[in-house]
């Protein structure tokens, strides 16, 4: 508190103290009934209002409007306040007073407090360096990841590339800043000055404004004043603890608090009207994948489970993990549903799309349908067919995204010794932390998952995508407000607590995938409140029960193992859901 006090006696416009925001942080407590919250996206402004009523905290009502950074506007301020007129509109409680959010302790208008989260502008991107593709690079793109930016590019000394090459694609990029890392600490030099001499060379310039590019430092400890002096005083270089001080270990948390630090100095402060939405909150803005991905690692480890979260949008798709303990963040930027529409198409294939469809059509005719939407990407399906087709891109884009989040979520494999340049490129990682079986819960978030016609499509969507094995239960963001929850869990981790399990999870229900390529046709019975349900193999079923857990006993094919041993029944809990219980048994 009083080191925010300090921080608001220097916030200074124009020469006048802003004394709102000392105001702000008085109000700002667990006392708080009311709470506006923002979350500017690249084409959307999202807002909610949040208020604590007799039964606890609640959404009372969300609104919407055009973001506005770009011409004529250029002060994402607008849209702030038009989606806060909406909400005005909805509810008929004054949100807006003299052009901004009306901050105020007053119980019937305006809010206690304003937050908000941001991805305008195409978010944080960064170019993530290292001296080995497969090790420190890796680890720093893990770093880049779980701060919540888009890595646009990864260079490494073994990457293929001539030096030439490199320059030129970092002078071309323009990320908004640079992680730098590579060598064990007390290890080799050599390599990570080559890196920075590459640095050194391309030149590059931020993509937003005139100020020096960040580079943050997080590589061998005795290298760090080498890569000052070569670096000298073309970037704001800022050195924090080694990212990989062993082979065996990563150090993630020192380089993702000083992303962080310089999102808000240099990225936010470049974009148009940040520096005027700075002042009107009442808590630093986050990055809306970094406030996303907070809400389910504390969800997790309240509840000890293990689970995964994606979030597909138009251009891309988030997915993100959190399996025994371990967070992780993977960012597919050319898979979505509208502007990268096409990607899909491309990378998944004509026939893997057409296999999710029950109806015959041409590929002259289904390209056409998906590059449709790629250059109209606000359009939204107006017949059956077009839904359909829809979601079957769907399915890809989750797979695709689903494996590229694999292939980076895993443990590296403990290396004794430092070894030469050719033993670490060659090391091999272990299997990925992401495991089906062990997945409790699964959430999806973006428009095709959660404004789904039916509960059950979405579903069947992430059921097909993830090819799920055991029990999973299964979950949609109602309304997409976990980036909201995730800002609000900074300042009030009861309300975003309360509010994220009454309003925001849907609980679509649990499924119990079991799939072989060949098994018995009488394959399963399941006893669920003295009732049996028997189910053949080769089918999907769906068990409607009114809403609740339930205790189930299934027992297995005296041919077929599933756990306990061949033919031994197991006891579990099932969840039935908007969709109710599912037992998916199809053929691989």
């Amino acid at each position: 508190m009083f080191l925010g006090l300090f921080i608001c006696f220097l916030c200074v416009k124009n020469g006048i103290i802003i004394m709102d925001c000392i105001c702000k942080l008085f109000f700002l407590s667990d006392m708080e009934n009311s709470y506006l919250i923002t979350d500017c996206g690249s084409t959307t402004t999202k807002a909610i209002l949040i208020l604590k009523g007799e039964d606890g905290y609640y959404m009372a009502a969300r609104g919407e409007a055009p973001t506005t950074v770009e011409a004529p506007f250029d002060d994402v301020t607008i849209g702030v306040v038009n989606a806060a007129l909406d909400l005005e509109e909805v509810t008929g409680r004054k949100l807006v007073k003299d052009g901004k959010i009306y901050i105020t302790d007053k119980e019937d208008e305006g809010v206690n407090a304003y937050l908000s989260t941001s991805s305008a502008g195409g978010g944080l991107q960064i170019t993530a360096c290292g001296v080995v593709g497969r090790m420190s690079a890796e680890s720093a793109t893990r770093a880049a990841l779980g701060a919540g930016a888009i890595v646009i590019d990864t260079l490494s000394v073994d990457d293929g590339r001539k030096h030439y090459e490199k320059i030129d694609k970092l002078r071309k990029t323009r990320p908004d800043m640079i992680l730098l890392s590579g060598g064990t600490d007390g290890g080799t030099r050599r390599h990570i000055t080559q890196l920075a001499e590459i640095i050194l060379s391309s030149d590059p310039k931020p993509r937003l404004g005139n100020l020096k590019l960040p580079v943050i430092y997080c590589g061998n400890k005795d290298a760090a004043k080498d890569v000052a002096q070569i670096l000298g005083d073309l970037v704001e270089l800022k050195v924090v603890e080694n990212i990989r001080p062993t082979l065996e270990r990563e150090n993630l948390h020192p380089a993702r608090e000083a992303i962080h630090e310089l999102f808000l100095q240099h990225v936010m402060k470049q974009s148009p009207g940040y520096d005027k939405l700075t002042t009107w909150v009442s808590a630093d803005i986050m990055s809306t994948p970094n406030a996303f991905g907070s809400v389910i690692t504390s969800y997790a480890k309240k509840n000890n489970i293990n689970i995964m979260a994606t979030d597909i949008g138009g251009a891309t798709t988030d997915v993100f993990s959190v399996m025994g303990g371990n967070y992780t963040r993977t960012v597919s930027a050319n898979l979505g549903m509208s502007y990268s529409i096409g990607n899909v198409l491309c990378e998944a294939g004509v026939e893997r799309i057409k296999s999710w469809l029950d109806f015959e059509i041409s590929d002259t005719e289904l390209r056409d349908i998906i590059r449709n939407k790629m250059i109209r990407p606000t359009i939204v399906p107006m017949t059956m067919k077009s839904l359909k087709i829809e979601q079957a891109v769907a399915r890809e884009a989750l797979r695709l995204s689903f494996e590229h989040h694999k292939s980076l979520a895993r443990s590296l494999k403990g290396v004794s010794g430092l070894g030469d340049m050719t033993s670490i490129v060659n090391s091999a990682e272990e299997d990925t932390l992401v495991d089906t079986e062990k997945l409790d819960m699964i959430i999806g978030s973006g428009g095709v998952l959660s404004h789904a016609p039916r509960r059950l499509e979405a579903a069947m969507m992430m059921i097909d995508a993830y090819s799920l094995k055991g029990i999973t239960l299964l979950c949609v963001d109602s309304v997409f407000m976990m980036p909201h929850l995730g800002v609000l869990a900074s300042v009030n981790e009861e309300a975003s607590r309360v509010v994220f399990e009454k309003d925001c999870l849907i609980k679509l229900g649990s499924v119990y995938s079991y799939r072989k390529s060949k098994m018995p046709n009488t394959f399963l019975t399941v006893e669920i409140d003295g009732k049996t349900y028997n189910y053949d193999y080769g089918t999907l079923n769906i068990l409607e029960l009114p809403k609740g857990s339930y205790k189930a006993v299934l027992k297995p094919n005296s041919r077929v193992n599933l756990g306990a041993g061949k033919g031994r029944p197991f006891e579990c809990e099932l969840y039935s859901g908007e969709t109710g219980i599912i037992f998916d048994l199809r053929k691989n």
